[in-house]
């Protein structure tokens, strides 16, 4: 049997085979033909495939390290100026805060023959953060409470030239009730008789009533009875430009039966 010589499109097969295996010739005593032992040669396998495998081996400085690196830590300093940064921001906001949280309690006071006040409490026993004489009458904001749902708007005017005054900082005030104008309303500090009135309804969380005429000591009684209504009030800021109280009912059925609005246009 002659030996097979590559001559077809496998050729490169048989190259392969040669390169890794060896072709010896077996003479048989009994036939004259000639037989190929085809002999496998590991170790010029292996060889082979070692010297591949170092080709392909891939440098220790070019592996990627899995192991992440560690953390690094934020120096003192930058600390430091982080906290500084946000303690002048607290500084800056609170200038816009009036005192006063979400759940408030208004009180709404005066004497039948006379004008009515408005204040707004963050609790009973402090002094109002908002207190403000509106130039209609007691008898007519009764009157108009007993018809139904009543809206009170403040409007007062932004002046170019006064900065950072808070919204119920504001002095004078533009009032309308139901959408009808009604003057002027004074923003009022809290003196010893407006103080006394409320210390006076203090205990009573919801509710109104009428004070007696000689209530007070000092007071002759010579506008009439003192007439209150106090409720807890919802308080929503829209910007610093505007602010709502809303009246809570106590069963949390209906909608406010009185809303102050205030607006600096």
């Amino acid at each position: 049997m002659k030996t097979i010589t590559a001559k077809s499109p496998y050729d490169s097969s048989f190259s392969f085979s040669r390169r890794y295996f060896n072709w010896k010739k077996k003479v048989e005593d009994n036939d004259d033909n000639e037989e190929e032992i085809l002999t496998f040669s590991s170790s010029s396998h292996f060889c082979e495939e070692a010297k591949e495998a170092e080709e392909l081996r891939i440098p220790e400085a070019s592996r990627v390290s899995l192991v992440p690196p560690p953390r690094k830590k934020l120096p003192t300093v930058s600390v430091s100026k982080l906290r500084s940064a946000l303690s002048v921001f607290g500084k800056n906001t609170s200038a816009y805060r009036s005192g006063l949280g979400t759940r408030v309690v208004g009180t709404l006071f005066g004497y039948r023959r006379g004008h009515v006040h408005f204040a707004f409490q963050e609790e009973a026993k402090v002094t109002p953060a908002f207190l403000i004489q509106l130039a209609t009458p007691t008898s007519v904001l009764v009157r108009e409470m007993a018809s139904g749902l009543v809206r009170i708007a403040l409007e007062c005017e932004k002046k170019m030239g006064k900065k950072g005054v808070k919204l119920l900082d504001e002095p004078v005030w533009r009032t309308y009730c139901n959408g009808k104008k009604c003057g002027f309303a004074m923003r009022r500090e809290c003196g010893a008789e407006e103080w006394k009135v409320l210390k006076a309804v203090e205990p009573i969380s919801m509710g109104a009533g009428v004070l007696p005429g000689n209530w007070n000591d000092n007071e002759a009684g010579s506008e009439g009875e003192l007439m209150y209504m106090r409720a807890k009030f919802e308080r929503v800021v829209g910007s610093k430009d505007s602010e709502a109280f809303y009246m809570m009912n106590p069963d949390g059925s209906g909608g406010p039966e009185l809303s102050v609005y205030l607006l600096r246009v």
